[in-house]
């Protein structure tokens, strides 16, 4: 299989096997207008397999969500074709309106303006709960 590389744009590396497809939804990277392409299992001496995303188009995204997808991710920049940065990324504290309370008697189910936050009570389980109801993040 033959990727081109990218002028100028992002490649999302070092993704858990299946989780690009995740990545790639809630990036909302379908209603971009350039090239986007998601490479699933890709072979990797320090993963066994990976999944890789490549947008080429200059790019500005919430790392949040992308930590919590998975946080082991890097996010390499590329200008005229060369690697000028490279960022780690972290489980966040916080996410805001990246994923929806579940519980239909919390007060984002009735107050429709109100933002969806969620914190991160356990660190070591990646558990997030609801601010406002404490509901557990599925």
């Amino acid at each position: 299989m033959n990727i081109d590389s990218i002028k100028n744009g992002i490649v999302i590396d070092h993704i858990t096997a299946g989780r690009g497809m995740e990545i790639y939804r809630l990036l909302h990277l379908d209603e971009l207008d350039c090239p986007v392409a998601l490479i699933k299992n890709v072979q990797s001496r320090k993963m066994g397999k990976k999944d890789i995303i490549k947008v080429d188009a200059d790019l500005h995204f919430d790392m949040t969500i992308l930590g919590y997808v998975d946080p082991d991710v890097t996010v390499n920049v590329i200008r005229d074709g060369n690697l000028v940065e490279k960022k780690r990324i972290e489980l966040p504290t916080r996410l805001v309106d990246v994923i929806r309370c579940k519980n239909p008697r919390c007060i984002t189910t009735t107050e429709q303006e109100l933002p969806h936050i969620f914190k991160l009570t356990n660190p070591e389980q990646r558990v997030y709960r609801c601010l406002y109801c404490e509901t557990k993040a599925e």
